[in-house]
């Protein structure tokens, strides 16, 4: 529940703006992906990969908190994009997502970089 007593929906806990770039989707997360938020951002990987871009960029620079079935949706998109589609993960080296992805040792099967340039670059 929110402050002033609505039910808070998945949308007010993740936002996620496609942007397009030279066959390449950069989907850029804002905010926490947890239960409640994890289908706003599985429902932009799926629509991104429907149109089989050369590069799927899921950039996590914005997103405070990621709980494992945020790491089971990349890895979800990672399989979900197949041979067509090469998918990184944007997790800034100092942040709390890249120290999650750390822990879990899924850096290398995720493809995680630092910057949105290097993912947009390999």
């Amino acid at each position: 529940m929110t402050a002033d007593g609505h039910r808070l929906r998945p949308q007010d806990l993740l936002r996620v703006t496609p942007h397009h770039s030279d066959g390449a989707v950069v989907l850029a997360a804002a905010g926490e992906v947890d239960l409640l938020s994890v289908p706003v951002l599985s429902e932009a990987i799926t629509t991104a990969l429907a149109d089989a871009p050369a590069l799927l960029v899921v950039d996590l620079t914005e997103v405070s908190f990621l709980a494992s079935i945020g790491i089971t949706a990349l890895l979800e998109a990672r399989r979900g994009a197949g041979d067509r589609t090469r998918v990184r993960v944007v997790a800034p080296e100092h942040g709390v997502v890249n120290r999650t992805l750390g822990l879990t040792g899924l850096h290398e099967a995720l493809a995680v970089v630092t910057t949105r340039d290097d993912a947009l670059a390999g």
